[in-house]
């Protein structure tokens, strides 16, 4: 990931208790440019907003392309999120097997909820092979 500078961590601290106050708009005007820097978290917390219309107008395309680069930098719940966006079609088209290795990632960071969705998607047989034990690994470890 990224090494900011100070002032880039104070920013991004700011944008996200912005966000957390559900100070959209004022979060997406301290988060913008440090997503446009590659900041993960930035981009992340982008991608939320404008898949949701917090903040800012709803943009799919947008929220997507955040989403990914987020998570292709190992960002773990933009990982999950991007699973969630292809598991049920939300905002790009459904991939199930893409899902898959979405929340995989997600859940080798330990993240219980993508842990919960990877049990799911082995139980139901959801971009994958139905196997049981996997499912039962997954749930369990989430679990713990």
């Amino acid at each position: 990931m990224k090494v900011l500078t100070d002032d880039q961590q104070m920013i991004l601290h700011s944008g996200v208790s912005a966000f957390e106050a559900k100070e959209f708009a004022r979060a997406a005007q301290m988060l913008g440019g440090l997503a446009d820097e590659g900041v993960a978290e930035a981009q992340y917390r982008m991608a939320v907003m404008l898949q949701n219309g917090l903040g800012a107008v709803v943009n799919p395309m947008k929220a997507v392309a955040w989403m990914k680069l987020a998570a292709e930098q190992g960002h773990g719940f933009a990982q999950h999120g991007l699973g969630f966006m292809y598991l049920h079609g939300e905002c790009l088209d459904k991939n199930e097997e893409q899902a898959v290795l979405w929340f995989s990632k997600a859940a080798e960071q330990d993240l219980p909820g993508a842990q919960m969705m990877l049990a799911d998607c082995y139980e139901a047989g959801l971009g994958v092979e139905k196997d049981e034990g996997k499912a039962q690994f997954w749930r369990d470890k989430s679990e713990s």
